[in-house]
């Protein structure tokens, strides 16, 4: 099997509640490489871009106020099957369903802050990782 990448994202309730580290140990620990790392802080225009796939949702404009209320840790995760493994990592959306020692478990407080993104297909991670990064030959499709 050859390896694959992942986008992830540290949200704004896990930099405020001071969890990067404890985070990216996590992840350095599950065997991820980490090929790009960024402190950014999201226009509302890329916001709203980056979810517009969620657009028609009742929840649309509280996650695009949510994003944008603080920076965020944009990462590119590399390792053998990159996106269901760090899925696994991170846990369910809702940190009460999640299981024991995810990143959600361990940090999240609810559904709506629940601390980190992760991609949930090849494709998407593709289009993540090159929405984050503007050094596109690094995360060609393979």
């Amino acid at each position: 099997m050859s390896s694959s990448i992942t986008f992830s994202m540290i949200k704004p309730d896990g930099i405020e509640n001071g969890h990067i580290g404890s985070i990216l140990e996590k992840i350095n620990k599950a065997g991820f490489k980490i090929v790009a790392l960024k402190l950014t802080h999201l226009t509302k225009h890329d916001a709203e871009s980056f979810y517009s796939v969620h657009n028609e949702r009742p929840f649309y404009n509280d996650l695009v106020s949510f994003i944008t209320r603080g920076p965020i840790v944009a990462m590119v995760l590399e390792k053998d099957n990159a996106v269901d493994d760090f899925r696994t990592l991170i846990g369910s959306t809702n940190p009460i369903e999640a299981a024991e020692g995810t990143i959600r478990k361990l940090f999240a407080k609810s559904v709506g802050e629940n601390v980190i993104h992760g991609s949930d297909s090849d494709e998407n991670a593709f289009i993540e990782c090159n929405f984050h990064f503007s050094n596109r030959e690094i995360f060609s499709e393979k």
